[in-house]
């Protein structure tokens, strides 16, 4: 089966065809870094993860390019308010995101370039709109892109220009040709540090947010590629304005052939946000549960859905997680060099991925999966649910470490020494007290399974 992808610029499930055969390039919008990363940017990065993991799976060669956007007020703000150089914000906030997303098991993207470093081309970029009539210089020195001369804008968005102006936040100026207009070059300010200016044809100043991806992507990936991504709030404005500066840079060339994106995250049915009090960082959640339970909760729920976070549903998450674990510690997986796609729960799987990458039924395959280990403890079908997770980037761990994890009130040599005692009693037939030992762990959140293997445990 070809792979599909709903395309949220034709608003239809379209076949994926590379432009290069055997080679997708994709491009996905990162992080910008000023503080910790939320569970937000988790559900976008895990998200396109697993798309990159299952294009390669397929046999495709990915070029995967995530920017991180290291210059804008934001990052200005935070520097000053913490006397510290813009350089040593984003350098600590870049290392603390990929201390987060390694945790995650968010593979490394073919390049993360840095905004910073693509200034030159930027220029460039903006050189070629001027001169196409497609970039004017306000009077305060900005340089800015007037929207009603590309003909395509609201293209993604699937809204005129008025409807957009009626219905969007629209940055408004009086140095703008119009509200919608959006800026690709700031002019400096005095209030602003060294770090934040650089010389330019148009004046000192800064880049604009959303120059920053078209020249990034047409440099490492090609004025058109195949796959652009990032999460629904970039729609509209920021994803409308990089189709109209790369396509009105490169003569109508399409930016990408399809874009995707993830859906939003909801705090118990409530959209995610800081004045709401309901945000949380991926070091908060961290802290609480398991990184793989945080991964499967992701991969749940489809890429497009809304995500409804909350500490049940990661509870519930992790429960379910331990099933599949479970079988893998009953049932030893027999290694499996490949996966053998005609059987029949490989078959359920790579169809569910192959349909606009559908994690949901595609778990559901695992459970089945898990439920066949269970019931005959073929190895051969352990080794198949081991493999099929991997391509999730899920059922990697030793199942006892797995199962032990969380949180117990004694640490592993109490249990051992606890359950050593508990066998003790049980040989002197002393049976009351062998309960009452099962007992004390339970109430330390300890579960305790005989097996004709010796006793094991696992965390509740």
């Amino acid at each position: 089966m070809t792979q599909r992808i709903y395309n949220s610029l034709t608003r239809t499930v379209e076949d994926l065809t590379p432009i290069e055969p055997g080679h997708v390039r994709m491009y996905v919008c990162g992080i910008t870094v000023y503080d910790f990363c939320h569970i937000g940017h988790a559900r976008s990065v895990v998200a396109f993860d697993v798309v990159q993991r299952w294009l390669k799976a397929g046999g495709l060669a990915v070029t995967f390019v995530r920017n991180i956007t290291d210059i804008d007020d934001k990052i200005i703000r935070r520097a000053q308010e913490n006397g510290e150089s813009i350089r040593a914000l984003t350098d600590r906030m870049i290392a603390e995101m990929y201390r987060d997303f390694d945790a995650l098991g968010v593979e490394r993207p073919t390049a993360d370039p840095r905004a910073t470093d693509y200034v030159p081309q930027m220029l460039a970029l903006i050189g070629e709109l001027k001169d196409k009539g497609l970039a004017y210089q306000s009077a305060g020195g900005d340089i800015n892109y007037p929207v009603r001369e590309f003909a395509g804008y609201g293209k993604l968005s699937g809204k005129t220009l008025d409807e957009l102006q009626a219905g969007e936040r629209v940055a408004v100026s009086d140095a703008k040709h119009d509200p919608l207009d959006f800026v690709l070059w700031k002019a400096a300010k005095e209030s602003e540090p060294d770090g934040a200016k650089w010389d330019s044809p148009f004046g000192r100043g800064r880049p604009g947010w959303h120059i920053e991806c078209s020249a990034m992507s047409s440099a490492l990936l090609g004025d058109t590629f195949d796959i652009h991504g990032g999460g629904a709030d970039l729609t509209f404005p920021h994803h409308e304005n990089e189709i109209a500066q790369s396509e009105g840079a490169h003569g109508g060339k399409p930016l990408a052939h399809i874009w995707m994106h993830n859906g939003f995250v909801n705090v118990d049915n409530e959209k995610m946000s800081k004045s709401l009090g309901n945000f949380f960082t991926i070091r908060d959640v961290l802290r609480a549960f398991d990184a793989e339970t945080i991964r499967f909760f992701i991969l749940r729920a489809h890429y497009r859905s809304p995500l409804n976070y909350s500490d049940a549903h990661l509870t519930e998450a992790h429960a379910a997680l331990k099933r599949l674990y479970t079988a893998l510690d009953k049932t030893a997986p027999a290694p499996m060099p490949e996966i053998d796609w005609t059987q029949p729960f490989a078959a359920r799987f790579k169809a569910a991925m192959d349909e606009d990458f559908g994690t949901p039924d595609a778990i559901a395959a695992l459970f089945e999966l898990a439920s066949e280990v269970n019931r005959h403890g073929r190895p051969e079908d352990a080794g198949l649910l081991k493999a099929l997770g991997a391509l999730l980037g899920l059922l990697q761990r030793n199942p006892q470490a797995f199962l032990q994890s969380g949180e117990t009130a004694l640490d592993a040599a109490a249990i051992a020494a606890r359950i050593e005692a508990r066998a003790a009693a049980k040989k002197a037939r002393n049976f009351a007290e062998a309960d009452r030992i099962r007992a004390e762990l339970h109430a330390a959140g300890i579960a305790i399974k005989d097996t004709p293997a010796g006793t094991t445990w696992e965390a509740l």
